[in-house]
């Protein structure tokens, strides 16, 4: 694979459309929006593009920003916090149809990056197909199928 190809097969405005609407529906996450207040989105937008354009093979890019670890060590990132913006990703890359394999270097170049961004090592999510069993087996049986109503409150 020639080094632009993935970079190709998106382009660089609809990398940033992608990249635009991420960073919208992350500002207005219930549940990480509010480590972005105050910050300056067209800056992160672009510094992102740099990012993800070089990663992607982009013809003459560079990212300028400063190093991960650098960029987030003033601020306390958990590894809730880093999943939340991994599916935010996920989500936004499928919602725009980006291709399987731009999707999967972005995805992979983002775990990578973990450990530079977050404080609690060692929180990363493992799906080791264990735990679906796991849960199944604790959920009990219920006692009563009869489509009885409940009664809540005092009699």
């Amino acid at each position: 694979m020639k080094s632009s190809e993935l970079f190709d097969k998106i382009g660089g405005d609809a990398l940033r459309a992608v990249i635009t609407d991420f960073y919208a529906r992350i500002f207005d996450d219930i549940m990480i929006g509010f480590m972005f207040q105050g910050r300056d989105r067209a800056h992160l937008i672009d510094r992102e593009w740099e990012l993800i354009a070089a990663l992607l093979g982009a013809p003459g890019v560079t990212y300028s920003g400063r190093p991960m670890r650098t960029a987030h060590a003033q601020h306390t990132i958990f590894g809730g916090h880093f999943e939340r913006r991994l599916q935010i990703l996920r989500e936004t890359l499928r919602d725009h149809a980006v291709d399987s394999s731009v999707q999967q270097a972005w995805i992979d170049h983002t775990q990578a990056l973990r450990a530079q961004i977050t404080r609690d090592k060692g929180s990363e999510c493992k799906d080791t197909g264990e735990l679906a069993p796991k849960l199944a087996m604790a959920r009990p049986e219920p006692t009563d199928t009869s489509d009885k109503p409940i009664k809540l409150g005092r009699k």
